[in-house]
Protein backbone atom coordinates (compact mmCIF):
# COMPACT_ATOMS: atom_id res chain seq x y z
CA UNK A 1 0.00 0.00 0.00
CA UNK A 2 1.23 3.35 -0.36
CA UNK A 3 2.21 4.80 3.01
CA UNK A 4 2.97 8.58 2.02
CA UNK A 5 3.76 10.93 -0.01
CA UNK A 6 6.17 13.75 -0.03
CA UNK A 7 5.80 16.26 -2.53
CA UNK A 8 8.00 19.80 -2.79
CA UNK A 9 8.20 22.68 -5.50
CA UNK A 10 5.07 21.41 -7.99
CA UNK A 11 2.96 23.71 -8.97
CA UNK A 12 1.09 25.62 -6.39
CA UNK A 13 2.40 23.10 -3.70
CA UNK A 14 5.49 24.54 -1.79
CA UNK A 15 5.93 21.30 0.28
CA UNK A 16 3.61 18.64 1.51
CA UNK A 17 3.74 15.75 3.12
CA UNK A 18 0.85 13.00 3.27
CA UNK A 19 0.50 10.32 5.34
CA UNK A 20 -1.89 7.52 3.74
CA UNK A 21 -3.96 4.95 5.89
CA UNK A 22 -5.41 1.72 4.75
CA UNK A 23 -9.35 1.11 3.52
CA UNK A 24 -10.87 4.66 1.82
CA UNK A 25 -8.67 7.95 1.83
CA UNK A 26 -11.01 10.62 0.33
CA UNK A 27 -9.12 14.10 -0.81
CA UNK A 28 -11.68 16.91 -0.73
CA UNK A 29 -11.47 20.64 -1.47
CA UNK A 30 -13.20 23.41 -2.98
CA UNK A 31 -12.57 23.76 -6.69
CA UNK A 32 -8.97 24.87 -7.91
CA UNK A 33 -7.24 24.25 -4.32
CA UNK A 34 -5.09 21.42 -5.98
CA UNK A 35 -6.85 18.42 -5.68
CA UNK A 36 -5.54 17.36 -9.30
CA UNK A 37 -1.72 18.33 -8.54
CA UNK A 38 -1.83 15.54 -5.62
CA UNK A 39 -2.41 12.80 -8.20
CA UNK A 40 -0.57 14.56 -10.65
CA UNK A 41 2.44 14.73 -8.45
CA UNK A 42 1.94 10.77 -7.71
CA UNK A 43 1.64 10.32 -11.92
CA UNK A 44 5.42 11.95 -12.02
CA UNK A 45 7.07 9.79 -9.42
CA UNK A 46 5.31 6.81 -10.92
CA UNK A 47 6.91 7.79 -14.08
CA UNK A 48 4.66 9.66 -16.61
CA UNK A 49 5.84 12.34 -18.70
CA UNK A 50 6.07 15.54 -16.49
CA UNK A 51 4.32 18.77 -17.87
CA UNK A 52 6.77 22.06 -17.81
CA UNK A 53 4.20 24.01 -16.15
CA UNK A 54 4.07 21.95 -12.99
CA UNK A 55 8.04 23.54 -11.93
CA UNK A 56 7.42 26.79 -10.92
CA UNK A 57 9.45 29.56 -12.31
CA UNK A 58 10.90 30.46 -9.31
CA UNK A 59 11.86 26.74 -7.95
CA UNK A 60 15.35 25.31 -9.28
CA UNK A 61 14.03 21.92 -9.01
CA UNK A 62 10.75 19.88 -7.72
CA UNK A 63 9.91 16.55 -6.26
CA UNK A 64 8.20 13.61 -5.83
CA UNK A 65 8.48 10.78 -3.31
CA UNK A 66 6.06 7.97 -2.81
CA UNK A 67 6.79 4.84 0.32
CA UNK A 68 4.92 1.82 -0.56
CA UNK A 69 5.04 -0.96 1.83
CA UNK A 70 4.67 -4.58 0.06
CA UNK A 71 3.67 -7.53 2.17
CA UNK A 72 2.08 -9.52 -0.21
CA UNK A 73 4.51 -12.03 -1.24
CA UNK A 74 3.70 -12.79 -4.73
CA UNK A 75 3.69 -8.66 -5.39
CA UNK A 76 6.95 -8.90 -4.05
CA UNK A 77 8.78 -12.01 -6.18
CA UNK A 78 7.02 -10.27 -8.80
CA UNK A 79 9.42 -7.03 -7.86
CA UNK A 80 13.05 -9.09 -7.69
CA UNK A 81 11.78 -10.40 -11.50
CA UNK A 82 12.41 -7.38 -12.61
CA UNK A 83 15.50 -6.78 -10.26
CA UNK A 84 13.63 -4.70 -7.81
CA UNK A 85 14.28 -5.63 -3.86
CA UNK A 86 11.96 -4.22 -1.02
CA UNK A 87 13.72 -3.01 1.71
CA UNK A 88 12.25 -4.14 5.02
CA UNK A 89 9.32 -4.79 3.15
CA UNK A 90 9.39 -1.23 1.60
CA UNK A 91 9.81 0.71 -1.76
CA UNK A 92 10.54 4.30 -2.11
CA UNK A 93 10.26 5.62 -5.29
CA UNK A 94 11.46 9.23 -6.22
CA UNK A 95 11.49 11.76 -9.12
CA UNK A 96 13.77 15.29 -9.61
CA UNK A 97 12.58 17.38 -12.22
CA UNK A 98 14.72 21.01 -13.48
CA UNK A 99 14.15 22.54 -16.25
CA UNK A 100 16.22 20.15 -18.15
CA UNK A 101 15.83 17.10 -17.11
CA UNK A 102 14.46 14.51 -14.63
CA UNK A 103 16.52 11.60 -12.56
CA UNK A 104 14.10 8.80 -11.16
CA UNK A 105 15.11 6.65 -8.25
CA UNK A 106 13.93 3.02 -6.41
CA UNK A 107 15.26 2.86 -3.61
CA UNK A 108 18.47 5.01 -4.25
CA UNK A 109 18.89 3.83 -7.03
CA UNK A 110 18.67 5.60 -10.14
CA UNK A 111 16.50 3.63 -12.64
CA UNK A 112 14.91 4.40 -16.31
CA UNK A 113 11.50 5.73 -16.91
CA UNK A 114 10.34 2.61 -18.62
CA UNK A 115 11.57 0.86 -15.08
CA UNK A 116 9.67 3.12 -13.16
CA UNK A 117 6.06 2.66 -14.98
CA UNK A 118 7.23 -1.39 -14.58
CA UNK A 119 7.34 -1.13 -10.84
CA UNK A 120 4.54 1.06 -10.82
CA UNK A 121 2.03 -1.17 -12.70
CA UNK A 122 2.66 -3.58 -9.95
CA UNK A 123 1.95 -1.51 -6.84
CA UNK A 124 -0.87 1.14 -7.98
CA UNK A 125 -4.03 1.29 -10.18
CA UNK A 126 -4.87 5.52 -11.36
CA UNK A 127 -8.16 5.76 -12.70
CA UNK A 128 -7.78 9.36 -13.88
CA UNK A 129 -10.79 11.83 -14.65
CA UNK A 130 -11.65 10.64 -18.31
CA UNK A 131 -9.98 6.99 -18.36
CA UNK A 132 -14.09 5.76 -18.10
CA UNK A 133 -14.40 7.22 -21.91
CA UNK A 134 -11.67 4.14 -22.98
CA UNK A 135 -14.83 2.11 -22.73
CA UNK A 136 -16.42 3.45 -26.02
CA UNK A 137 -13.73 1.53 -27.30
CA UNK A 138 -14.12 -1.83 -28.57
CA UNK A 139 -10.67 -2.52 -28.18
CA UNK A 140 -10.35 -1.84 -24.39
CA UNK A 141 -13.29 -4.12 -23.86
CA UNK A 142 -10.85 -7.28 -24.92
CA UNK A 143 -8.05 -5.78 -22.95
CA UNK A 144 -10.27 -5.82 -20.19
CA UNK A 145 -10.89 -9.44 -19.99
CA UNK A 146 -7.70 -10.43 -21.12
CA UNK A 147 -6.68 -8.68 -17.75
CA UNK A 148 -9.03 -10.43 -16.04
CA UNK A 149 -8.29 -13.88 -17.13
CA UNK A 150 -4.25 -12.98 -17.50
CA UNK A 151 -3.66 -16.25 -15.19
CA UNK A 152 -4.88 -18.31 -17.85
CA UNK A 153 -4.23 -16.77 -20.96
CA UNK A 154 -0.71 -14.97 -20.43
CA UNK A 155 0.95 -18.00 -20.99
CA UNK A 156 -0.76 -18.72 -24.28
CA UNK A 157 -0.90 -15.28 -25.67
CA UNK A 158 2.71 -15.63 -25.51
CA UNK A 159 2.83 -18.58 -27.29
CA UNK A 160 -0.14 -16.74 -29.87
CA UNK A 161 2.01 -13.42 -30.54
CA UNK A 162 5.66 -16.20 -31.41
CA UNK A 163 3.21 -18.25 -33.85
CA UNK A 164 1.34 -14.99 -35.35
CA UNK A 165 5.36 -13.56 -36.10
CA UNK A 166 6.52 -16.71 -37.37
CA UNK A 167 3.38 -16.52 -39.75
CA UNK A 168 3.85 -13.27 -40.84
CA UNK A 169 7.15 -14.29 -41.54
CA UNK A 170 6.45 -16.69 -43.80
CA UNK A 171 4.09 -14.72 -45.26
CA UNK A 172 6.86 -12.32 -46.17
CA UNK A 173 8.79 -14.53 -47.10
CA UNK A 174 6.52 -15.94 -49.44
CA UNK A 175 5.35 -12.55 -50.96
CA UNK A 176 9.22 -11.69 -52.12
CA UNK A 177 9.22 -15.18 -53.52
CA UNK A 178 6.54 -14.47 -55.80
CA UNK A 179 8.05 -11.51 -56.52
CA UNK A 180 11.44 -13.09 -57.32
CA UNK A 181 9.79 -15.35 -59.65
CA UNK A 182 8.65 -12.57 -61.80
CA UNK A 183 12.59 -11.80 -63.11
CA UNK A 184 13.83 -14.62 -62.09
CA UNK A 185 15.62 -15.92 -65.32
CA UNK A 186 16.91 -11.90 -65.69
CA UNK A 187 18.52 -12.11 -61.46
CA UNK A 188 19.97 -15.67 -62.49
CA UNK A 189 22.10 -14.55 -65.01
CA UNK A 190 23.08 -11.80 -62.99
CA UNK A 191 24.18 -13.30 -59.77
CA UNK A 192 25.88 -16.43 -62.08
CA UNK A 193 27.66 -13.26 -63.93
CA UNK A 194 28.68 -11.72 -59.97
CA UNK A 195 29.72 -15.20 -58.59
CA UNK A 196 31.87 -16.01 -62.00
CA UNK A 197 33.52 -13.13 -61.75
CA UNK A 198 34.20 -13.22 -57.91
CA UNK A 199 35.42 -17.21 -58.68
CA UNK A 200 38.01 -16.42 -61.04
CA UNK A 201 39.68 -13.76 -59.16
CA UNK A 202 40.41 -16.66 -57.16
CA UNK A 203 41.01 -14.23 -53.90
CA UNK A 204 43.48 -14.92 -51.15
CA UNK A 205 42.54 -13.27 -47.56
CA UNK A 206 45.53 -10.53 -47.20
CA UNK A 207 47.09 -10.51 -50.73
CA UNK A 208 45.99 -7.00 -51.03
CA UNK A 209 48.12 -5.57 -48.48
CA UNK A 210 51.37 -7.45 -50.23
CA UNK A 211 50.03 -6.05 -53.59
CA UNK A 212 49.72 -2.52 -52.42
CA UNK A 213 53.65 -3.20 -51.10
CA UNK A 214 54.77 -4.42 -54.11
CA UNK A 215 53.06 -2.00 -56.35
CA UNK A 216 54.61 0.81 -54.04
CA UNK A 217 58.02 -0.53 -54.22
CA UNK A 218 57.83 -0.76 -58.39
CA UNK A 219 55.95 2.44 -59.32
CA UNK A 220 59.19 4.42 -57.12
CA UNK A 221 61.95 1.83 -58.38
CA UNK A 222 63.74 4.90 -60.60
CA UNK A 223 63.87 7.08 -57.49
CA UNK A 224 64.60 4.34 -55.21
CA UNK A 225 67.85 3.19 -57.40
CA UNK A 226 69.47 6.41 -57.60
CA UNK A 227 69.37 7.06 -53.99
CA UNK A 228 70.66 3.63 -53.32
CA UNK A 229 73.37 4.16 -56.11
CA UNK A 230 74.11 7.75 -54.56
CA UNK A 231 74.54 5.61 -51.26
CA UNK A 232 76.70 3.06 -52.69
CA UNK A 233 78.98 5.99 -54.26
CA UNK A 234 79.56 7.58 -51.14
CA UNK A 235 79.85 4.61 -48.87
CA UNK A 236 82.07 2.08 -51.43
CA UNK A 237 83.72 4.14 -54.19
CA UNK A 238 86.94 6.14 -54.61
CA UNK A 239 87.43 9.05 -52.19
CA UNK A 240 84.21 6.91 -50.20
CA UNK A 241 83.56 5.97 -46.88
CA UNK A 242 85.21 2.53 -47.17
CA UNK A 243 88.56 3.98 -48.35
CA UNK A 244 88.16 6.60 -45.74
CA UNK A 245 88.01 4.20 -42.64
CA UNK A 246 90.73 1.70 -44.89
CA UNK A 247 93.70 4.42 -44.22
CA UNK A 248 92.43 5.65 -40.76
CA UNK A 249 92.73 1.53 -39.98
CA UNK A 250 96.18 1.11 -41.53
CA UNK A 251 97.46 4.43 -39.41
CA UNK A 252 96.26 2.96 -36.30
CA UNK A 253 97.33 -0.55 -36.88
CA UNK A 254 101.13 0.99 -37.66
CA UNK A 255 101.62 2.39 -33.75
CA UNK A 256 98.99 0.36 -32.07
CA UNK A 257 102.67 -1.63 -31.08
CA UNK A 258 103.18 1.23 -28.71
CA UNK A 259 99.99 2.18 -26.45
CA UNK A 260 97.29 -0.89 -26.02
CA UNK A 261 94.56 2.01 -25.76
CA UNK A 262 95.19 2.29 -29.38
CA UNK A 263 95.25 -1.48 -30.29
CA UNK A 264 91.44 -1.44 -28.61
CA UNK A 265 90.27 1.78 -30.55
CA UNK A 266 92.00 0.54 -34.00
CA UNK A 267 89.66 -3.63 -32.96
CA UNK A 268 86.82 -0.85 -33.01
CA UNK A 269 87.38 0.59 -36.15
CA UNK A 270 88.06 -3.04 -37.68
CA UNK A 271 84.73 -3.57 -37.10
CA UNK A 272 83.27 -0.83 -38.18
CA UNK A 273 85.05 -1.71 -41.37
CA UNK A 274 83.87 -4.97 -41.89
CA UNK A 275 80.58 -3.62 -41.26
CA UNK A 276 80.23 -1.15 -43.93
CA UNK A 277 82.12 -3.56 -46.74
CA UNK A 278 79.15 -5.80 -45.51
CA UNK A 279 76.88 -3.19 -45.91
CA UNK A 280 78.47 -2.23 -49.32
CA UNK A 281 77.82 -6.01 -50.96
CA UNK A 282 74.67 -5.82 -49.67
CA UNK A 283 73.74 -3.13 -51.33
CA UNK A 284 75.78 -3.58 -54.80
CA UNK A 285 73.61 -6.68 -54.87
CA UNK A 286 70.07 -5.40 -54.09
CA UNK A 287 70.89 -2.84 -56.79
CA UNK A 288 72.18 -5.47 -59.14
CA UNK A 289 68.97 -7.12 -58.69
CA UNK A 290 66.30 -4.26 -58.71
CA UNK A 291 66.15 -3.47 -62.32
CA UNK A 292 62.94 -3.05 -62.67
CA UNK A 293 60.89 -5.83 -65.03
CA UNK A 294 58.27 -4.25 -66.85
CA UNK A 295 55.95 -7.26 -67.34
CA UNK A 296 55.95 -8.11 -63.47
CA UNK A 297 54.86 -4.71 -63.14
CA UNK A 298 51.83 -4.68 -65.32
CA UNK A 299 50.61 -7.90 -63.87
CA UNK A 300 51.05 -6.55 -60.41
CA UNK A 301 49.24 -3.57 -61.04
CA UNK A 302 46.90 -5.37 -62.87
CA UNK A 303 46.05 -7.73 -60.11
CA UNK A 304 45.53 -4.67 -57.38
CA UNK A 305 43.17 -2.90 -59.60
CA UNK A 306 41.32 -6.42 -59.87
CA UNK A 307 41.27 -6.97 -56.44
CA UNK A 308 40.37 -3.20 -55.36
CA UNK A 309 37.70 -2.93 -58.10
CA UNK A 310 36.12 -6.38 -56.45
CA UNK A 311 36.75 -4.92 -52.98
CA UNK A 312 34.58 -1.85 -54.18
CA UNK A 313 32.03 -4.05 -55.73
CA UNK A 314 31.34 -5.93 -52.85
CA UNK A 315 32.21 -4.33 -49.43
CA UNK A 316 35.51 -2.99 -48.58
CA UNK A 317 37.56 -5.74 -47.73
CA UNK A 318 38.79 -9.62 -49.53
CA UNK A 319 36.52 -10.76 -46.39
CA UNK A 320 33.44 -9.31 -47.69
CA UNK A 321 33.82 -10.18 -50.99
CA UNK A 322 34.19 -13.72 -49.99
CA UNK A 323 31.35 -13.59 -47.96
CA UNK A 324 28.82 -11.68 -50.51
CA UNK A 325 30.14 -14.69 -52.98
CA UNK A 326 28.55 -17.05 -50.69
CA UNK A 327 25.14 -14.70 -50.20
CA UNK A 328 24.97 -15.03 -53.93
CA UNK A 329 25.61 -18.44 -54.43
CA UNK A 330 22.87 -19.33 -51.60
CA UNK A 331 20.48 -16.92 -53.98
CA UNK A 332 21.14 -18.18 -57.19
CA UNK A 333 20.41 -21.87 -55.30
CA UNK A 334 17.02 -20.49 -54.28
CA UNK A 335 16.10 -19.32 -57.77
CA UNK A 336 17.61 -22.38 -59.11
CA UNK A 337 15.23 -24.55 -57.08
CA UNK A 338 12.27 -22.38 -57.29
CA UNK A 339 9.78 -24.52 -58.11
CA UNK A 340 10.70 -26.45 -55.15
CA UNK A 341 11.20 -23.37 -52.54
CA UNK A 342 8.45 -22.26 -53.38
CA UNK A 343 6.46 -25.43 -52.61
CA UNK A 344 8.60 -25.62 -49.42
CA UNK A 345 7.09 -22.34 -48.47
CA UNK A 346 3.53 -23.45 -48.61
CA UNK A 347 3.88 -26.40 -46.41
CA UNK A 348 5.63 -24.01 -44.11
CA UNK A 349 3.11 -21.58 -44.22
CA UNK A 350 0.42 -24.11 -43.67
CA UNK A 351 2.17 -25.44 -40.66
CA UNK A 352 2.98 -21.78 -39.28
CA UNK A 353 -0.92 -21.33 -39.99
CA UNK A 354 -2.40 -24.25 -37.84
CA UNK A 355 -0.45 -23.42 -35.50
CA UNK A 356 -1.42 -20.07 -34.95
CA UNK A 357 -5.50 -21.30 -36.06
CA UNK A 358 -5.05 -24.14 -32.71
CA UNK A 359 -3.64 -21.23 -30.47
CA UNK A 360 -5.90 -18.86 -31.45
CA UNK A 361 -8.99 -20.62 -31.10
CA UNK A 362 -6.86 -22.20 -27.78
CA UNK A 363 -7.03 -18.21 -26.56
CA UNK A 364 -10.82 -17.61 -27.59
CA UNK A 365 -11.75 -20.49 -25.84
CA UNK A 366 -10.94 -19.40 -22.70
CA UNK A 367 -11.64 -15.46 -23.30
CA UNK A 368 -15.34 -16.66 -23.69
CA UNK A 369 -15.05 -19.31 -20.38
CA UNK A 370 -14.00 -16.11 -18.82
CA UNK A 371 -16.35 -13.86 -20.20
CA UNK A 372 -19.17 -15.46 -18.74
CA UNK A 373 -17.54 -14.93 -15.01
CA UNK A 374 -16.50 -11.58 -16.10
CA UNK A 375 -19.79 -10.31 -17.12
CA UNK A 376 -21.90 -12.25 -14.24
CA UNK A 377 -19.56 -10.44 -11.66
CA UNK A 378 -19.41 -6.53 -13.43
CA UNK A 379 -23.99 -7.29 -13.31
CA UNK A 380 -23.45 -7.95 -9.65
CA UNK A 381 -21.54 -4.94 -9.59
CA UNK A 382 -23.83 -2.81 -11.57
CA UNK A 383 -26.64 -3.54 -9.00
CA UNK A 384 -24.96 -2.46 -6.58
CA UNK A 385 -24.14 1.44 -8.33
CA UNK A 386 -27.78 1.61 -8.66
CA UNK A 387 -27.90 -0.18 -12.57
CA UNK A 388 -31.52 -1.98 -10.86
CA UNK A 389 -32.70 -3.38 -14.11
CA UNK A 390 -29.16 -3.82 -15.97
CA UNK A 391 -28.72 -6.39 -18.56
CA UNK A 392 -24.75 -6.55 -19.89
CA UNK A 393 -23.17 -8.82 -21.81
CA UNK A 394 -19.92 -9.50 -24.08
CA UNK A 395 -20.25 -10.71 -27.88
CA UNK A 396 -17.62 -12.41 -29.76
CA UNK A 397 -16.95 -11.22 -33.65
CA UNK A 398 -14.39 -13.71 -35.87
CA UNK A 399 -12.24 -10.72 -37.56
CA UNK A 400 -11.86 -13.07 -40.11
CA UNK A 401 -8.27 -12.85 -40.41
CA UNK A 402 -5.17 -13.27 -37.67
CA UNK A 403 -3.76 -10.77 -35.84
CA UNK A 404 -1.03 -10.96 -32.60
CA UNK A 405 -4.32 -10.78 -30.25
CA UNK A 406 -5.75 -13.84 -32.13
CA UNK A 407 -8.82 -13.43 -34.15
CA UNK A 408 -11.46 -12.49 -31.58
CA UNK A 409 -13.56 -8.91 -31.70
CA UNK A 410 -15.19 -8.63 -27.96
CA UNK A 411 -18.06 -5.80 -27.53
CA UNK A 412 -19.97 -5.10 -24.09
CA UNK A 413 -23.14 -4.87 -24.66
CA UNK A 414 -25.62 -3.08 -21.94
CA UNK A 415 -29.43 -2.87 -21.48
CA UNK A 416 -29.92 -0.18 -18.59
CA UNK A 417 -34.21 0.04 -18.91
CA UNK A 418 -36.46 -3.36 -18.93
CA UNK A 419 -37.28 -4.37 -22.49
CA UNK A 420 -34.80 -2.36 -23.81
CA UNK A 421 -32.58 -4.10 -26.43
CA UNK A 422 -29.00 -4.59 -25.45
CA UNK A 423 -26.79 -1.74 -27.56
CA UNK A 424 -22.93 -0.84 -27.47
CA UNK A 425 -21.93 0.99 -24.38
CA UNK A 426 -21.28 4.01 -26.80
CA UNK A 427 -24.97 4.42 -28.13
CA UNK A 428 -26.29 3.62 -24.64
CA UNK A 429 -23.85 4.80 -21.89
CA UNK A 430 -24.30 8.63 -20.55
CA UNK A 431 -20.77 9.88 -18.62
CA UNK A 432 -22.11 8.95 -15.52
CA UNK A 433 -23.15 5.67 -16.30
CA UNK A 434 -19.69 4.87 -17.63
CA UNK A 435 -17.84 5.86 -14.75
CA UNK A 436 -19.66 4.04 -12.60
CA UNK A 437 -19.51 0.56 -15.13
CA UNK A 438 -15.70 1.78 -15.14
CA UNK A 439 -15.56 1.48 -11.39
CA UNK A 440 -17.41 -2.07 -11.25
CA UNK A 441 -15.11 -3.09 -13.63
CA UNK A 442 -12.11 -2.30 -11.87
CA UNK A 443 -13.42 -3.46 -8.79
CA UNK A 444 -13.44 -6.87 -10.15
CA UNK A 445 -10.18 -6.42 -11.50
CA UNK A 446 -8.67 -5.19 -7.79
CA UNK A 447 -10.26 -8.63 -6.90
CA UNK A 448 -8.50 -10.82 -9.49
CA UNK A 449 -4.92 -9.05 -8.89
CA UNK A 450 -1.87 -8.38 -6.38
CA UNK A 451 -2.27 -4.49 -6.62
CA UNK A 452 -3.42 -3.24 -3.33
CA UNK A 453 -4.00 0.34 -4.11
CA UNK A 454 -6.77 1.94 -6.42
CA UNK A 455 -6.84 5.60 -7.06
CA UNK A 456 -9.96 7.30 -7.93
CA UNK A 457 -9.74 10.58 -9.64
CA UNK A 458 -13.49 12.10 -9.28
CA UNK A 459 -14.73 8.84 -10.55
CA UNK A 460 -18.41 9.99 -8.99
CA UNK A 461 -18.37 12.90 -11.80
CA UNK A 462 -22.15 13.08 -13.29
CA UNK A 463 -23.75 11.54 -10.32
CA UNK A 464 -25.69 12.39 -7.69
CA UNK A 465 -28.57 11.14 -5.02
CA UNK A 466 -29.11 7.58 -4.40
CA UNK A 467 -26.27 6.63 -7.05
CA UNK A 468 -24.01 8.56 -5.02
CA UNK A 469 -25.02 6.61 -2.09
CA UNK A 470 -24.63 3.63 -4.24
CA UNK A 471 -20.85 4.73 -4.79
CA UNK A 472 -20.12 5.34 -1.77
CA UNK A 473 -21.05 1.97 -0.33
CA UNK A 474 -19.12 -0.03 -2.99
CA UNK A 475 -15.95 2.38 -2.23
CA UNK A 476 -16.55 1.22 1.51
CA UNK A 477 -16.73 -2.46 0.26
CA UNK A 478 -13.52 -2.22 -2.08
CA UNK A 479 -11.91 -0.18 0.98
CA UNK A 480 -12.09 -3.23 3.28
CA UNK A 481 -10.07 -5.11 1.05
CA UNK A 482 -7.66 -2.80 -0.84
CA UNK A 483 -6.16 0.65 0.10
CA UNK A 484 -8.46 3.28 -1.65
CA UNK A 485 -7.06 6.96 -2.83
CA UNK A 486 -9.88 9.05 -3.66
CA UNK A 487 -11.04 12.66 -5.08
CA UNK A 488 -14.33 13.15 -4.73
CA UNK A 489 -16.75 16.06 -4.73
CA UNK A 490 -19.48 14.34 -3.36
CA UNK A 491 -20.52 14.01 0.28
CA UNK A 492 -22.12 10.74 0.41
CA UNK A 493 -18.53 9.36 -0.54
CA UNK A 494 -16.66 11.59 1.53
CA UNK A 495 -18.58 10.92 4.68
CA UNK A 496 -17.42 6.73 4.32
CA UNK A 497 -14.10 8.14 4.61
CA UNK A 498 -11.54 5.94 6.89
CA UNK A 499 -9.08 8.69 6.83
CA UNK A 500 -10.44 12.52 5.11
CA UNK A 501 -8.11 14.77 3.71
CA UNK A 502 -8.43 18.74 2.66
CA UNK A 503 -6.72 20.44 0.33
CA UNK A 504 -6.74 24.36 0.60
CA UNK A 505 -5.30 27.09 -1.49
CA UNK A 506 -3.82 29.98 0.64
CA UNK A 507 -1.58 33.37 0.07
CA UNK A 508 1.56 33.37 1.74
CA UNK A 509 3.76 36.16 0.90
CA UNK A 510 1.99 36.95 -1.62
CA UNK A 511 2.01 33.79 -3.24
CA UNK A 512 -0.64 31.33 -4.23
CA UNK A 513 -0.05 27.63 -2.43
CA UNK A 514 -1.68 24.30 -1.94
CA UNK A 515 -1.89 22.66 1.40
CA UNK A 516 -3.35 19.05 2.42
CA UNK A 517 -3.96 18.39 5.99
CA UNK A 518 -5.57 15.10 7.88
CA UNK A 519 -8.92 15.97 9.32
CA UNK A 520 -10.27 15.15 12.83
CA UNK A 521 -13.82 14.00 13.30
CA UNK A 522 -15.08 17.39 13.96
CA UNK A 523 -13.50 19.33 11.06
CA UNK A 524 -14.41 16.04 8.60
CA UNK A 525 -17.93 17.24 9.48
CA UNK A 526 -17.64 20.73 8.41
CA UNK A 527 -15.91 19.83 5.23
CA UNK A 528 -19.06 17.78 4.63
CA UNK A 529 -21.10 20.90 5.33
CA UNK A 530 -19.32 22.60 2.93
CA UNK A 531 -19.86 19.89 0.35
CA UNK A 532 -23.15 19.75 1.27
CA UNK A 533 -24.10 23.98 1.61
CA UNK A 534 -21.39 25.99 -0.13
CA UNK A 535 -20.27 28.72 1.00
CA UNK A 536 -23.02 29.62 3.39
CA UNK A 537 -22.99 26.45 6.27
CA UNK A 538 -25.75 26.43 8.23
CA UNK A 539 -26.77 24.48 11.79
CA UNK A 540 -29.16 22.69 9.55
CA UNK A 541 -26.53 22.02 7.01
CA UNK A 542 -24.71 21.34 9.57
CA UNK A 543 -26.72 18.38 11.31
CA UNK A 544 -27.30 17.26 7.89
CA UNK A 545 -23.58 16.81 7.42
CA UNK A 546 -23.49 14.85 11.40
CA UNK A 547 -26.18 12.80 9.94
CA UNK A 548 -24.38 11.46 6.90
CA UNK A 549 -21.50 10.66 8.98
CA UNK A 550 -23.63 8.86 11.20
CA UNK A 551 -25.40 6.94 8.58
CA UNK A 552 -21.92 5.43 6.86
CA UNK A 553 -20.77 4.91 10.21
CA UNK A 554 -23.20 2.63 10.84
CA UNK A 555 -22.79 1.38 6.84
CA UNK A 556 -19.26 0.34 7.43
CA UNK A 557 -19.81 -1.65 10.66
CA UNK A 558 -22.36 -3.71 9.31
Amino acid sequence: MLVSLHVKNLALIKEAEVEFGTGLNILSGETGAGKSIIIGSINLALGQKVPKEMLPEQAEYALVELIFRVDNEEQVQQLKEIDIYPENHEVIMSRKITSTRSIGKINSETVSVSCMKNVASLLIDIHGQHEHQSLLYKKKHLEILDEYAKDKLEAKKKILKNCYQEYQSVLEEQKQALRDGEGRERELSFLEYEIQEIREANLIIGEDEELEISYRKMANNRRIMESAGTAYEMTGGDGSATEQIGRALRELQMVAEYDPNVGELSGQLEEIDDLLNDFNRELSAYISDGELDEETFYEVEKRLDLVNHLKDKYGGSIEAVLQAKEEKEKRFQHLQDYEEYVAQLKIRLRQTEDSLQKISGEVSEIRQKYAKKLIKKIRDALVDLNFLDVEFTMEFRDTGKYTVNGRDEAEFLISTNPGEPLKPLSKVASGGELSRIMLAVKTILAESDQIQTLIFDEIDAGISGRTAQMVAEKMNVIGKNHQIICITHLPQIAAMADQHYLISKNVENNATVSKITILQEEESISELARMLGGVKITDTVLESAKEMKKLALTVKKN
